[in-house]
């Protein structure tokens, strides 16, 4: 009768009811565990998924409107159409049938959001302003002309009305009605009722008559953004040198007057935005996002679109830039957390071939005794398979559907098939092993020990083949980075050194026992030897599995948290380069000095330690040659005392203060040489002689007296570092407070009172900015989850190694206790039992931890992982993997400890039942 089929003769119980009520709770216990590594397996993917697009989403909502945009634009109708046509294409009608079909033709993934697109007609090139009454700054302002849909539903009326069309507006219509926003009536002097007369339109002007000011419901989205100059109007230039500048602003005209705008000079066109619409975007429509949009460029797509706009009709949009900036961050992103998962799915994959061992160690003798009565291979392994089934498969299908309560927005196949794959191990891994040990039917056990084992040559020859892939994968990784994530090889480094150290100390494990042993045996007492010699007893899987998963883990949580480590300093490094202080006080730009009582208001602020003035010239010139030419530098003045101080906290630059001050006689002021601290490129420019340096805080003469790489008033520029009191214009422009707790808004408020117009910028809401970016901080949450996942399946691997010969140690202390061992030295045994394995798997994976992190950090770059974006950013150098202490200490510690309270609790329990109790319950050896 097959093996999957139930014996229905009466007195015959079912195999699998049988064995789950035998061991009820050890059945328990290993779906808890299939069901944890399940929800893992599921979850990762998931999060992978959840934060690729969370970060997508976010990198296109985060941009300009006017680059995310897609927008349609045709040129106006032909002037070989009859007037009335041109005209007729251009009315609200017409524009909202090319807008539909546009719609519709918009190929997939790229969806609109239609609550922020909008179409209408406009002027691309803008028009003079004839009305003397205007703001002038050295030309009289310019308009652009917008006939927009939608305006009622995005602005609120603030004053008078909206715009209409009177009557039929034509291109020869010379009076029209427009509103403008709140920011443009301030700008250029505007009100309810005022006429401006535009130029360009032949021989008269168009009269253009205010009827309303109004104010954008959503000044950011994509209908007023998208064209900054209708919500707020810019300083432009004209061409001619010197350039002429001058104010550009919008004036929103009624959808129906856009026929007035063909008979302009402003070259009208017809346009039809799409603002994108984020919400149903993913992160694995990239690849058909980007190839979408160079189609609708310049491509069929774009065809598609002249079929409806017109055979000259265009599509811009800097959409697949942004996509771009995203896709290369996730690519610098996604191999290094490929390589924490891979370490984690290792561990957990061990941990699970350990409880199946477990399993099979425990039913040994009954299996033996099924094999020597006739059993058949193929019968035992689908008993096997059968009960593992029932346990696991709901198991891991609970573990997924968790995983996707848990995580939303990403794929269900990836988590399908991690949990399937957890299912089939755990599945598969008793069954494989009890077939493995029982291919033959046997009368006794052989003898199965590390002191009496001897590696045969198919272990040789695996052990090779492993070193040689883990040589491959580290110099791979250190060569070319971890470029790719779908290069496995380099992925599993951290799990091929740690197997590649498991395998050495296994094949080195028993000889600190034989040398520990004989000092041991020559001793008056037995529990030492004891010890010692069952652990050099113990059975070479019970020690390889256990110190294979120690190993893994450790190693695992030290290159994770090494990995977190890293990118915590990268923040904070950035954070300093950013502020060069604990917070920094200016004004606009840098440029104008600080009002007198600034410096005393923020020294009052609680928390403050320190306060730095200093003065920086961004302007400064530098004549050179000849021909005087200037180039320009970054000058600083300081107080030398005050800022060598706060150099030497910070770790900008540290230089001793009597660099900066005079030798000699000569005094402190102006007209003399100042020494002066240079950055490296501006100091082989300058040379060791003296310069001449112009800046609107004086003319002063310099020599270089030190050169430094960096400094907390410019961190990120090439500077000149002087005395201030050598400058003419010493007046402070910048401060530079130091201290422990820096309340931000504190001194916000205490600046606030002492000048207007005055910023804070602090150094912790620096350091909190650079963590809010989905992509990387969904990639530190997993590698903490990584890390934490690596220490709970190491002490999960502890116990089930000490579980494994729990029987025997309680047996073997129940003989010892019959021939005269006390029960103090029956703790002591089973604590120094216990002792070995741990202390090798604790210094084997700090070895291993250590090992890993200084192999591969040459290839791990973790500036993209740490920073979330480099644009405007100081660039930090050194954001690189270093060894963490606590991370490998910390584990490795509590595995030690861990496996010490295990056999003490052990040890307490096993002395409250008797001898005879547990030799009757054994009987194991």
């Amino acid at each position: 009768m097959a093996w999957w089929r139930q014996r229905t003769e009466r007195g015959v119980a079912p195999w699998v009811r049988t064995r789950l009520r035998t061991a009820p709770g050890a059945a328990v216990a290993f779906g808890v565990l299939v069901l944890v590594t399940a929800f893992l397996a599921a979850a990762l993917p998931r999060a992978l998924d959840a934060y690729e697009t969370k970060g997508l989403r976010q990198e296109i909502a985060g941009a300009p409107p006017a680059a995310t945009s897609v927008e349609l634009s045709a040129p106006q109708p032909g002037l070989e159409i009859a007037q009335s046509t041109r005209e007729k294409a251009v009315r609200p009608p017409a524009l909202a049938a090319v807008r539909r079909a546009a719609l519709a033709r918009l190929p997939a993934p790229l969806r609109a959001d239609t609550t922020e697109s909008a179409y209408g007609v406009r002027t691309s090139k803008s028009l003079v302003g004839l009305n003397h009454w205007l703001p002038v700054i050295d030309a009289p302002p310019r308009f652009t002309l917008v006939a927009q849909s939608g305006l009622a539903a995005h602005a609120t009326v603030r004053g008078g009305r909206l715009p209409i069309a009177a009557g039929e507006v034509t291109a020869h219509t010379r009076k029209v009605e427009a509103a403008v926003t709140e920011a443009t009536a301030r700008t250029l002097r505007l009100r309810v009722g005022s006429v401006i007369d535009v130029d360009g339109f032949g021989g008269a002007p168009l009269v253009v008559r205010i009827t309303g000011i109004v104010e954008p419901r959503h000044p950011r989205g994509g209908y007023w953004s998208a064209e900054p100059v209708l919500r707020t109007p810019g300083v432009a230039a004209d061409a001619p040198v010197p350039p002429q500048f001058h104010w550009d602003a919008g004036l929103l005209l009624a959808p129906g007057a856009a026929p007035v705008l063909l008979g302009s000079q402003g070259q009208p066109e017809l346009y039809w935005r799409f603002a994108p619409a984020t919400d149903r975007l993913t992160a694995q429509d990239v690849p058909g996002l980007v190839s979408r949009i160079a189609s609708l460029e310049g491509g069929p797509e774009l065809l598609r679109m002249r079929e409806v706009a017109g055979g000259t009709a265009a599509v811009a949009t800097d959409l697949e830039t942004i996509v771009g900036s995203y896709t290369t961050t996730r690519a610098a992103i996604t191999p290094v957390v490929a390589v924490g998962a891979f370490g984690i799915g290792a561990v957990a994959a061990v941990v699970l071939v350990m409880a199946g061992g477990l399993v099979a160690a425990r039913r040994a003798a009954e299996l033996a005794l099924l094999r020597a009565r006739g059993g058949s291979l193929r019968g035992i392994a689908g008993r096997l398979l059968a009960e593992t089934a029932v346990v696991a498969v709901p198991a891991a299908a609970a573990g997924l559907l968790l995983a996707v309560l848990t995580v939303d927005e990403a794929r269900l196949l990836p988590a399908v098939l991690g949990a399937s794959a957890v299912a089939l191990l755990a599945c598969a891994v008793l069954p494989v092993r009890a077939v493995v040990a029982h291919r033959r039917p046997r009368a006794h056990a052989e003898r199965d020990d590390l002191a009496h084992a001897r590696p045969g040559r198919r272990r040789t020859v695996a052990e090779l083949t492993v070193l040689v892939l883990a040589v491959g994968s580290v110099v791979a990784l250190r060569r070319r980075g971890a470029s790719s994530a779908g290069d496995l090889l380099v992925s599993a480094a951290p799990v091929l050194v740690g197997l590649i150290a498991a395998l050495v100390l296994v094949r080195l494990y028993p000889l600190p026992l034989r040398w520990a042993a004989r000092p041991a045996a020559r001793g008056r007492g037995v529990v030492g030897f004891l010890s010692l010699a069952r652990a050099g007893r113990s059975s070479t899987v019970g020690v390889a599995l256990p110190l294979l998963a120690l190993l893994l883990a450790l190693t695992t949580a030290a290159f994770g948290g090494s990995v977190l480590a890293g990118v915590s300093d990268a923040r904070d490094r950035a954070a300093l380069l950013a502020t060069g202080a604990d917070a920094r006080i200016a004004g606009p730009g840098e440029v104008t000095p600080l009002p007198a009582g600034v410096a005393g208001a923020v020294r009052k602020v609680a928390g403050v330690r320190a306060v730095t003035a200093v003065r920086i010239e961004r302007t400064a010139e530098l004549t050179s040659g000849g021909a005087g030419t200037k180039e320009g530098l970054t000058l600083i003045g300081v107080e030398p005392a005050s800022y060598a101080r706060l150099a030497r906290q910070t770790g900008l630059g540290a230089f001793p203060a009597e660099v900066l001050k005079p030798k000699g006689a000569q005094g402190a002021g102006t007209g003399r040489v100042l020494n002066a601290v240079a950055s490296p490129g501006l100091a082989e420019r300058l040379g060791r002689a003296p310069r001449r340096i112009t800046s609107l805080a004086g003319d002063i003469t310099v020599r270089i007296a030190a050169v430094r790489s960096r400094t907390p008033a410019a961190p990120g520029a090439d500077f000149l570092l002087v005395d201030a009191a050598g400058l003419t214009h010493s007046d402070p422009t910048t401060l530079l407070a130091t201290g422990a707790a820096l309340d931000a808004p504190a001194l916000r408020a205490a600046v606030r009172g002492a000048g207007k117009g005055l910023t804070v910028t602090s150094r912790d809401e620096e350091r909190a900015a650079l963590s809010d970016a989905p992509l990387q901080a969904g990639a530190e949450r997993i590698y903490t989850t990584a890390a934490l996942a690596g220490a709970g399946y190491a002490v999960l691997a502890l116990l089930l190694s000490l579980l494994q010969s729990a029987p025997e140690r309680a047996s073997l202390l129940a003989r010892l206790r019959t021939m005269g061992l006390t029960p103090r030295q029956g703790r002591r045994l089973l604590s120094l039992d216990a002792l070995p394995q741990a202390l090798l798997a604790a210094s084997g994976g700090m070895l291993a931890g250590w090992v890993t992190v200084r192999l591969l950090a040459p290839g791990i770059d973790l500036e993209r992982l740490a920073l979330a974006t480099a644009a405007g950013r100081v660039p930090v150098i050194g954001a690189s993997l270093r060894t963490d202490v606590w991370s490998l200490l910390l584990p490795a510690a509590g595995t030690v400890l861990l496996a010490w309270a295990v056999a003490v609790a052990q040890a307490w329990w096993a002395g409250r039942r008797t001898s005879i109790t547990e030799l009757r319950t054994g009987g194991m050896r």
